[in-house]
């Protein structure tokens, strides 16, 4: 029995066999394009995949480091703190050594001194009972002696005698109705200048039962003024 073929079954043939042959190829050049590509896309990968892990690690690192830095910020304000209150503290010390220089040059008369202060005048007593001894009515080396000892009590920061500076070595001699102060002779009145809070003194002075009142009870004229400026020379130039 003889088969006849048409022409149309002979082309639709020819037609698949070259649509197979075209897939075959196709997935043959894909697979081998597939082979090419995937040795390029993993290592391409694994290079990301480094990278990340090198970002990460460097973020890590960068943090740790941010964290040790704030804590050498902290030593280092703390430091400053230190040597903040050192440097107060040394100044302050030298501050008041400074001053206790400065008052003890004052105390001793190396340095002239100028300032508010308080006047002390002493007299003898205007009056001399009849048959009394004139020698108990005058001031003597004692009365000023109590009144110059009652103002460095009280804070004087230098005291004169009628203009002769006292120093840390001054000597008070009675010779009758004169007073030498290191040598220098003196007439009364005395005036007795100190300088420093001169309200202060006064009321040293003018205490109930103190240098005020035992000067009165010994007949003695005593006089108490506030100055405004009071100028003193250093000791030396006394002649003392």
């Amino acid at each position: 029995m003889k088969l006849k073929v048409k022409g149309k079954h002979v082309i639709l043939s020819f037609v698949l066999l070259v649509t197979g042959f075209i897939l075959a190829l196709s997935y043959e050049l894909t697979n081998e394009r597939q082979a090419e590509l995937t040795p390029g896309y993993e290592r391409q990968w694994r290079h990301e995949d480094e990278l990340r892990n090198q970002i990460s690690n460097l973020q890590e690192r960068n943090q740790e480091l941010q964290e040790e830095l704030r804590e050498y910020q902290t030593e280092v304000r703390l430091l400053e703190d230190d040597i903040a209150s050192e440097s107060a503290e040394q100044e302050l010390r030298t501050t008041n050594l400074i001053e206790d220089l400065d008052r003890l040059r004052k105390v001793v008369g190396n340095v002239p001194v100028k300032g508010p202060g308080l006047e002390v005048s002493l007299e003898d007593a205007s009056y001399v009972p009849e048959g009394s001894n004139p020698n108990d009515y005058i001031v003597h080396e004692i009365h000023v002696q109590k009144v110059v000892h009652e103002l460095f009590v009280a804070g004087a920061e230098a005291i004169a005698i009628n203009g002769h500076r006292i120093s840390h070595k001054s000597y008070i001699q009675c010779a009758g109705p004169v007073i030498i102060i290191d040598g220098n002779t003196s007439y009364a009145p005395f005036v007795v200048t100190a300088i420093g809070d001169g309200e202060k003194f006064e009321q040293a002075i003018s205490l109930v039962g103190g240098v005020k009142d035992q000067l009165l009870n010994d007949g003695i004229s005593i006089r108490i003024q506030q100055q405004g400026l009071i100028e003193l020379d250093p000791y030396l130039t006394e002649g003392g």
